[in-house]
């Protein structure tokens, strides 16, 4: 039972004891619970801190599919394709009840399309290897029609398929955090990061309060990660006022609709979009998401906003190949991510141009920032930083454990009692679950992120909360101030996942 209660308690203890960890990771997202999975599995002591939820920011906002980037195999960067490929097998083998098998549909218009992109992708295929998915094929236009039904045959002259995978990116980064603790290591929410005690200019300890109760904490610490994906910098700029920003964020925007748009059971990938991008048509726990965007931002909000035009782009484009397009009236959700591009020049660049690719750096008081990247590939940046982090503080002889081993992907109680909405699968049992063994403390990580019911009908996941709000008096004994805030919260973002403000 993960009782964020009972881990605050042995938290606030150890601080009072000067006890010293070995590695503190800042971040909950994907990278930051990879990276203290990875330093937990070499038999290190770690503690991994979040200001917010786990996987509150851009990690439960991805496309939920694990891939090897078809796009950066155009673009001819095969080491980074390869190394995708083979994470993407990495997590279909160590999560199989979150990561499944998704069979992709290219629709072409001429035979020189389908020889193009089957050519290319059976060089997919190839760089996958042993990991392979399924083989790529060709599709005749009848079989293109029988497989995607509701595909507008306008200059439809038949198709590729190929594989990928899909998850829930979410729920992976609650089975990560399970897995850490199961390790021995330790991951609080709601406990942010305020400042560093440096001994010369070495950091030694990490600062860091309860957003609940206000309480402080000082925690000593021989390596610190820092993991924040778009929030990195302001970590950086924390520990020297000198450092210079790294990233340049851009946000991707998804809508999610009902599953009769797209009845299919296999993914349409549009190869080229009007603003050369691909777009994504996959169906997703009984409903329909379509993305992404690709739009740079300056600043980088916890919760951004959809722009008007990012929605129609969306739409407009789905338009030319579905033969029922859905419309703003047919919109669920919408959520939109931000991605950490870094900027390795400082000055504005295309965001389609930039590096997609992590990069990890170390500053001179030995905090260690790793950043960008994205979800597929989260295992792998891990390795490779705890590896370095070992390396500067002569930790010999301690490698990975994560390569070939099983997460604690346990799926959410779906059996037991019935659907507490009629567009949701949502039921008490697993709002108890999330409440008191995932650590969920709000009714938005509830809605939100251990169940996806906010991403999946804003609506509906709004008529669920006094269900939600009832589980957490009960079992956290939360006052009725704390959960009227709450409720008001919840109130305003599922405002904006609905279209009501875009």
């Amino acid at each position: 039972m993960l009782s964020r209660k009972k881990h605050l308690e042995v938290l606030k203890a150890r601080a009072h004891e000067e006890y010293e960890w070995d590695v503190i990771v800042i971040g909950g997202g994907a990278t930051g619970l990879g990276s203290a999975v990875d330093a937990a599995s070499r038999g290190l002591k770690v503690l991994l801190l979040e200001g917010h939820d786990f996987a509150k920011g851009t990690s439960s906002r991805a496309t939920k599919l694990a891939h090897g980037g078809v796009r950066y195999l155009a673009q001819g960067n095969f080491s980074l394709v390869r190394e995708a490929l083979e994470e993407r097998g990495r997590m279909l083998l160590n999560a199989p009840n979150l990561v499944k098998p998704l069979a992709f549909v290219i629709p072409v218009r001429n035979v020189f399309q389908k020889l193009f992109y089957w050519l290319g992708l059976k060089l997919y295929d190839l760089l996958a290897g042993k990991l392979g998915v399924g083989p790529t094929t060709l599709m005749k236009k009848n079989e293109v029609l029988r497989t995607v039904p509701t595909i507008s045959q306008h200059k439809l002259h038949g198709g590729v398929r190929y594989f990928d995978a899909q998850f829930d990116d979410a729920r992976l980064a609650i089975a990560l955090m399970k897995t850490l603790h199961k390790l021995g290591g330790m991951a609080i929410n709601y406990v942010p990061v305020t400042g560093f005690v440096k001994v010369g200019e070495k950091i030694t300890a990490v600062q860091a309060r309860d957003v609940f109760s206000g309480e402080c904490f000082t925690f000593r610490s021989k390596a610190v990660i820092n993991a924040t994906g778009v929030w990195v910098d302001e970590i950086r700029q924390m520990d020297s006022a000198e450092a210079k920003p790294m990233l340049s964020p851009s946000q991707g925007v998804h809508v999610v609709v009902d599953e009769h748009f797209y009845p299919a059971k296999e993914a349409l990938l549009v190869p080229k979009t009007s603003d050369g991008r691909v777009l994504f048509v996959v169906p997703w726990q009984g409903k329909t998401l379509i993305g992404t965007t690709d739009t740079p931002r300056a600043d980088a909000p916890w919760e951004p906003d959809a722009l008007p035009e990012e929605v129609d782009f969306i739409l407009n484009t789905a338009a030319l190949y579905l033969a029922k397009a859905p419309t703003r009236a047919d919109v669920r959700s919408v959520f939109v991510g931000l991605r950490p591009l870094v900027n390795a020049g400082g000055e504005k660049q295309n965001t389609k141009s930039i590096s997609r690719e992590h990069t990890v750096i170390t500053a001179a008081s030995g905090l260690v920032t790793i950043t960008g990247g994205k979800w597929t590939t989260y295992r792998s940046m891990a390795e490779e930083v705890v590896d370095l982090v070992c390396e500067q503080q002569g930790w010999l002889n301690k490698p990975t454990r994560t390569r070939h081993m099983r997460l604690e992907d346990d799926l959410p109680m779906r059996k037991p009692g019935s659907a507490i909405h009629e567009n949701l699968v949502l039921n008490e049992a697993e709002i108890a679950q999330a409440v008191l063994e995932e650590m969920a403390v709000t009714i938005e990580d509830v809605l939100a992120r251990r169940s996806r019911a906010l991403f999946l009908d804003s609506a509906a996941a709004l008529a669920c909360m006094n269900e939600v709000r009832f589980v957490l008096q009960n079992e956290l004994r939360l006052s009725d101030e704390e959960l009227d805030r709450q409720e008001d919260e919840f109130r305003k973002l599922v405002a904006q996942y609905s279209l009501a403000g875009v």
